[in-house]
């Protein structure tokens, strides 16, 4: 068929679908999908579950939800007018700063009118014959268009703990990430916290204030790290605001795109003065500093690591006034940075205070729990309030919420079931048409820099099929397989990989998540962009454009 042809019989195609695009979610890569694809010319809908947009920022409003990237370095770059009218006013702001931020930008480019909420994505089905999906939401409704996108999320399907006996309590209980609207009274109330993860620390730190008694049940500890937050006066803002080119030029350059970055000196090329001396200014150094721009061995030689660990090792005996309970809050079956790092403010202070206890559910396995409150294999404990913090089914759980079907009925789930397999962590092979923000395999870390850039190159791919008449665009086999291929790679050598982990796959929680797999890419974000601009410089040769 010659161009003419294929861009009259795309043009007929398209009067029977709904959109142009679909995007799923309301949140920081989907309102940012909209942008570009509206300024394509293309009809776009977006598809959110929630009542309001800002996806993890709406969900996670849980007391003490903030920020561990500097709020400046997080924000959108790509409006001079919107870095100009908006001002932090912290340098990690906390959730209620960050959903107004969202909702102002709902508004100031008017996005709303294209949001469909409270529209929960239950299918997607790829018609071959019309080159398009089908997407199914949870009321039935079903629209059609030639492309979706995937703006679902890392961290955006919590899950709960394998216990008996969960719906049996009779107070109020949630997960931190179905935190609900109208909040939770605790003040005066006996809490349990179940998990000390990076959710889990931050509320804990919130609710230990003002609950008559606190009780953490903790599986395994995190190495947390001080957050060293603050307010933002408004001279100092003016001035973040002169260097916003040079901040995000800095966050372009960086290995994870946060402001900080690897040093470049290895841990036994200093003495062991200069060594902790540097160690001491990144602990009182603010945000992932310590995590981020430590030695460039921290994550790959052991000994180098075990110092690092023995060091916060020392800090946290340093914090916590009872032995026993400092001993417990020291991880024993991973490094530090090996996981990621929870940031804290004042969080081991907390054990300190007499209305507060730590209970290790590795001591003290969780039997049930009951009406009254959790029994363990020691106790019963009664509690008025049960906040379950256990993290989410990461990178692919909330892909395998939604039934996706691309060419001759392939399920991406069970295309997955072994660990994902990605072209650049956006496209698929067997799923034309359909991209991910954000999704396996593609470059991680300060994830606004990376959304803006995983949006641009996905807007600049579809700009490219639409001006040319291009019905359907796949990634080959072959692309996936040399990209997982690089992906692995990239694995070898990390300390983080023989870790369990959400950043390796695992989640006990979940059915068929118990081994080990490649499930983010490890390299570079300045080595992920050369690889993408490479594929787009070629004119997209690599992928199959029908």
């Amino acid at each position: 068929m010659n161009q003419t042809a294929l861009a009259e019989n795309s043009t007929s195609n398209a009067d029977a679908l709904d959109f142009d695009a679909i995007v799923i979610g309301g949140g920081i890569s989907g309102m940012y999908q909209l942008y570009r694809l509206r300024e394509l010319g293309l009809k776009v809908r977006v598809l959110e579950t929630g009542t309001g947009v800002g996806g993890t920022w709406y969900w996670n409003r849980y007391p003490g939800a903030r920020f561990d990237s500097e709020s400046y370095s997080y924000g959108y770059s790509f409006s001079k007018e919107l870095l100009d009218e908006w001002d932090w006013s912290e340098s990690f702001s906390g959730q209620p700063e960050i959903e107004r931020y969202c909702n102002l930008v709902a508004d100031k480019f008017d996005l709303r009118k294209d949001i469909q909420f409270s529209a929960r994505v239950t299918a997607a089905h790829y018609d071959e014959g019309a080159c398009c999906w089908a997407v199914t939401l949870a009321d039935g409704t079903t629209y059609r268009a030639r492309f979706i996108v995937s703006a679902i999320g890392l961290l955006s399907t919590p899950t709960m703990p394998k216990f008996d006996g969960i719906e049996d309590f009779k107070g109020p209980w949630t997960h931190t990430g179905l935190w609900p609207k109208e909040g939770i009274d605790y003040a005066g109330k006996r809490v349990a916290v179940v998990g000390t993860g990076a959710s889990g620390v931050q509320a804990i730190q919130e609710i230990s204030k003002t609950a008559k008694h606190l009780t953490v049940f903790q599986r395994r500890p995190n190495w947390c790290t001080p957050l060293h937050n603050r307010p933002i006066p408004k001279d100092e803002m003016e001035d973040i605001r002169s260097r916003y080119p040079e901040i995000f030029q800095r966050c372009l350059e960086t290995a994870a795109c946060f402001i900080h970055t690897v040093d470049l000196r290895g841990t036994f090329e200093v003495t062991e003065e200069e060594r902790n001396a540097f160690w001491e200014s990144l602990y009182a150094g603010q945000g992932f500093g310590i995590w981020q721009g430590n030695f460039r061995d921290m994550l790959i030689d052991r000994e180098a690591n075990r110092l690092m660990s023995d060091f916060v090792a020392d800090k946290i005996r340093e914090r916590v006034t009872d032995p026993k309970t400092a001993d417990m809050l020291i991880p024993k079956d991973h490094g530090f940075g090996t996981r990621r790092v929870p940031q804290e403010t004042k969080y081991y202070e907390v054990y300190n205070r007499d209305n507060v206890k730590l209970v290790s559910m590795l001591e003290e396995p969780v039997e049930r729990i009951t009406e009254t409150g959790i029994r363990t294999s020691a106790q019963d404990y009664e509690f008025d309030v049960i906040i379950y913090a256990t993290g989410f089914d990461a990178v692919t759980g909330a892909f395998d919420k939604i039934d996706i079907q691309g060419k001759g009925g392939a399920r991406l789930k069970e295309k997955w079931s072994g660990g994902p397999r990605t072209f650049v962590g956006v496209m698929v092979d067997d799923f034309p048409n359909m991209f991910m923000i954000m999704g396996p395999h593609a470059a991680l870390g300060n994830n606004p820099r990376s959304i803006e850039y995983n949006v641009d190159w996905i807007s600049r791919l579809i700009g490219h099929a639409s001006d040319n008449g291009v019905r359907q665009a796949e990634a080959p086999a072959k692309a996936v397989a040399e990209w997982h291929s690089f992906v692995s790679e990239k694995a070898e050598g990390l300390l983080s990989n023989e870790i369990d982990s959400w950043m390796t796959g695992i989640n006990l929680n979940v059915e068929g998540k118990q081994t080990r797999t490649i499930v983010r890419y490890s390299g570079t974000a300045p080595e992920y962009r050369e690889k993408c601009e490479a594929v787009a410089a070629s004119g997209y040769e690599d992928l199959n454009m029908d």
